[in-house]
């Protein structure tokens, strides 16, 4: 488990590999960063996974190029448009390209990782998507024709997406892929996410950003099962 770097359409960008024990083959999971970038948080998620089985690779979109590209991968993660598409393309890849990849590939992000997470969804490139308090595209009841089976995870405390759990499992519902969809009643933003921050508990309770561990664990147990139903088993069985 380290830093690392890979080759993408865009430069050689930084990246963090998370590597389960034994020799494999495992399924890999690309890992999306939130907004901060990719934090000892992200770092930790991508651990999780391996711990569970899975080859888990989490890319630095960011890469130290600077706040127009900060910018320009925030509106990417919420139209489904941009280079940093390329860069995660170019990250399931380099999962694809190793020996101990199964072939296939999950993704996983948190916040504005959980948009690249569901926009990525029905473009036929992954096995499954988990979806922590990511925005959707616009009309999601038509953009997600076609998509993977997908666990979202939401904080009904959560002002910037009220709302988004039921359009959600009401989108995916419609077409008949499988999913699990689930809004805790007591959960804000960011309630998966353990980022060290200056800020006093109090404000982050106040502007409901704050980490709730039991609802964090249970996410987190339904992402390992749906994983494991989806992903580490084969496309036939």
């Amino acid at each position: 488990m380290g830093d690392t770097t890979f080759a993408a359409a865009t430069g050689t960008l930084g990246g963090y590999v998370a590597e389960p024990e034994g020799d494999g083959p495992f399924p890999g999971v690309v890992v999306v960063m939130d907004a901060l970038g990719l934090s000892d948080d992200i770092r930790r998620q991508a651990d999780r996974l391996a711990a569970a089985g899975f080859l888990a690779f989490a890319p630095d979109l960011y890469s130290g190029r600077g706040l127009t590209c900060v910018m320009a991968t925030l509106k990417a993660s919420r139209t489904g448009k941009g280079r940093a598409y390329e860069d995660l393309e170019a990250a399931r890849r380099w999962l694809l390209d190793r020996e101990d990849c199964t072939g296939r590939v999950g993704i996983i992000g948190f916040c504005m990782g959980g948009g690249f997470a569901v926009q990525s969804a029905p473009r036929g490139l992954y096995a499954a998507a988990s979806v922590n308090y990511g925005e959707l595209p616009k009309d999601p009841e038509d953009a997600l024709a076609g998509a993977c089976p997908v666990v979202g995870s939401y904080g009904a405390r959560d002002l910037t997406l009220r709302g988004r759990a039921d359009r959600l499992r009401k989108a995916l519902d419609r077409h008949g892929i499988p999913n699990d969809v689930k809004e805790y009643p007591g959960a804000g933003h960011s309630f998966m996410n353990e980022v060290d921050t200056p800020l006093p508990d109090v404000v982050l309770r106040v502007t409901r950003f704050d980490h709730h561990p039991a609802d964090a664990e249970d996410a987190w147990s339904r992402i390992l099962a749906f994983f494991g139903e989806h992903l580490a088993q084969p496309a036939d069985a």
